[in-house]
Formats: structure tokens, C-alpha cells, sequence
């Protein structure tokens, strides 16, 4: 997630396209493009608010690589020079040393298109970037950094569901993660409809799918629900209102509200997420489509720790593995950002 060409006054100006990522280079165990995995080389800088971002901390976590790959997290409010390191002292991330993530981006080339964007890792050493491919960058963390998983970490991309894997990313990806930003960037109504009638066409399709089964693929927790977790998530606090994708509340679905309930009390998910960051971040950043800035006071986020029953279907979210342990203290999201019930 990036700012648009013209800056947040650019979002909703114009008819939205989501960006490539322009740098793809892989960080793989063989180091096929140079980039090697390595334990405490690289950086992950990510925002709370953003779900491409969302997925790579959750992935990161459930693997056990909190010590192997370090974590910033950015300012939720993102202004035109890009992402900021203003939660932390002195505004200067204290690893990479730099104020905005865009300092990285410009030490591996200048004039780069596409924007500044999270996920992003880089080098520290260099103080490069290496890449922003957020479509590859939590399959290589689960199939490339194996070496540096914790043990019992779970096999989120398992070989011999990777076909049916792919398939159900990316449906959910074109009518659902990307959907909603279509609609919420629409500037012509059948544009909007167009794109909002996908998003609740494709719930509706994966709702009986979740009515009989615990997880979207196989019977543990795979790259599949993080991708769809992370819009599932955010769709009540900010898609519903801010994004006009508001035919139904996700809490008004039982099943879909059950799913992501469940996947949200699983460590790994739920506590790394930052309500406040996502509320923020989309109603004070999109000056295009909210110029007042003004962030409201709902929806009310009881609930989200209430019973799912979604054990019942069977599953087992690790398989054969174990869930991560306690988050890191200096990782840890307050309290007065997350529900309490």
C-alpha cells in the first residue's frame, strides 16, 4: 500500500488500478538473486493499517521469525513523502536509521515507478531495498526461510495444496482484496457497482465453502486465510463505512463472522492486529474520498473475543505444529487498540 500519484488527494480522483511491485528480487535459501536468507540481514517494514503489509506480519509471526527478520512499523498516517517512522525516537527507524521508508527505495534506484510501498524488506547492511513484492514475499518467508523457522512452525503453503491454494487466492485477491479498494476508489457509480457487487458476490460464494469447513483450504490454517483474513478484518471498522462496500456488515454473515473470529483468536493473527492504526490510517490518509479527516467513533469492536464455535468443524489451525509463543514486548499492540470482548 502506497500513496497515490498525486498524494492522498489522489485516492478516489481517479479510476483505481493497484501497482505492480517494481522490485521482485527474491531473498530465497540459495540466494538466486542474490539476497540470501540470513538471520538479523534484513528488516520488514510494514504498517498495522495496510492488509498487503498485515499479511507478512502475521506470516512472519506464525513462523517463529520475530528473531531472524526484524520488525518497523510505520506511522499509520502516511503523508506524500511516503511512510514515516514517526512512532519511533527521534522520527528515524533505529535499525535502518532513516525517516521514511522512501530513503531505502532511492539507495537501490532513483525515478523508481510505482510508489513507496509496504511490505517492504530490506538490507541492512546496504540500507537497500530489496523487494516489495507483496504477493511473493509470505510464500518465500514459509517455503525459503524454512531453515529459521521455529519449531513447530505450521506448513502454510503445503505442496500438495498449492494448486487449490493458488486458485482460492486468487479469486479472493481480484473480487475481494482488491475489490474493495476498487470500489472505495470508484469515481463512477457503475464502476463502484461494478466492483462492490464482486466483493459480497465472492463472500457469498465462500460462505457455504466456510459453512462446512474450518479453514479455505485442508483442514490447518494456509497462506489462503491470511489473505483473506487481513481484508476480513478490517471490512466492519473501515470497508463497510469508508469504503461504501456497506450491503451487509461482516458481524450480520454468521459464518463469515465465525471464520474470521476464530482466525482472530488464533496467536498470530488477532495480536498483530491495531484497530486504531487501521482506523486511522484510512479515514485521515484518503483526503481524496474523506477531506474532512474526520475518523469516527464506530463500529463498536465488542464481540470479536466471544466464543466462535468454529472448533466444532474439526480442524486443527498448526497441524502437526505448535501455536507461536507470547508476542514480543517492544511488538506487543496496546491494549486501548484492541478489543477487550
Amino acid at each position: 500500500m502506497g500513496a497515490g500519484d498525486d498524494g492522498n488527494r489522489g485516492y478516489g480522483q481517479k479510476a483505481f488500478k493497484r501497482s505492480k511491485s517494481h522490485f521482485t528480487d527474491r531473498i530465497t535459501a540459495d540466494g538466486q538473486d542474490g539476497w540470501p536468507v540470513e538471520a538479523g540481514r534484513y528488516r520488514l517494514v510494514a504498517s498495522r493499517a495496510c492488509p498487503w503489509a498485515s499479511r507478512a506480519v502475521v506470516s512472519r509471526r506464525l513462523l517463529g521469525l520475530e528473531d531472524a527478520l526484524s520488525l518497523a512499523v510505520a506511522d499509520p498516517i502516511q503523508d506524500d513523502r511516503s511512510w514515516r517512522f514517526t512512532l519511533d525516537l527521534d522520527g528515524r527507524d533505529p535499525v535502518l536509521g532513516i525517516r521514511y521508508l522512501s530513503e531505502a527505495y532511492d539507495r537501490r534506484e532513483t525515478d523508481y515507478p510505482g510508489g513507496v510501498s509496504v511490505p517492504a524488506i530490506v538490507d541492512v547492511p546496504s540500507g537497500k531495498l530489496v523487494t516489495n513484492d507483496y504477493q511473493r514475499i509470505t510464500l518465500d518467508l514459509a517455503t525459503e526461510w524454512t531453515a529459521l523457522h521455529r519449531e513447530g512452525a505450521p506448513d502454510l503453503y503445503p505442496r500438495a495444496l498449492r494448486d487449490e491454494i493458488d486458485t482460492v487466492m486468487a479469486e479472493v485477491y481480484e473480487d475481494v482484496n482488491n475489490g474493495v479498494y476498487r470500489a472505495g476508489f470508484a469515481t463512477e457509480q457503475e464502476e463502484y457497482e461494478a466492483a462492490c457487487a464482486g466483493v459480497f458476490r465472492r463472500l457469498e460464494l465462500l460462505t457455504p465453502r466456510l459453512a462446512r469447513q474450518r479453514y479455505l483450504v485442508g483442514d490447518t490454517i494456509t497462506e489462503a486465510d491470511i489473505r483473506l483474513f487481513t481484508t476480513l478484518v478490517r471490512f466492519d471498522a473501515v470497508y463497510h463505512g469508508h469504503f461504501k462496500c456497506n450491503r451487509w456488515k461482516l458481524a450480520e454473515n454468521e459464518v463469515l463472522w465465525a471464520y474470521v473470529r476464530d482466525l482472530y483468536q488464533t496467536p498470530g493473527f488477532g495480536d498483530t492486529v491495531d484497530f486504531d492504526h487501521i482506523k486511522r490510517h484510512y479515514y485521515q490518509v484518503h483526503t481524496g474520498i474523506n477531506p474532512t479527516g474526520i475518523v469516527p467513533l464506530g463500529p463498536d469492536l465488542s464481540g470479536w473475543l466471544a466464543p466462535h464455535h468454529r472448533q466444532e468443524l474439526g480442524g486443527r489451525p498448526f497441524g502437526d505444529g505448535t501455536p507461536p509463543g507470547p508476542v514480543p514486548v517492544h511488538e506487543q499492540v496496546p491494549q486501548d487498540h484492541r478489543p477487550t470482548r
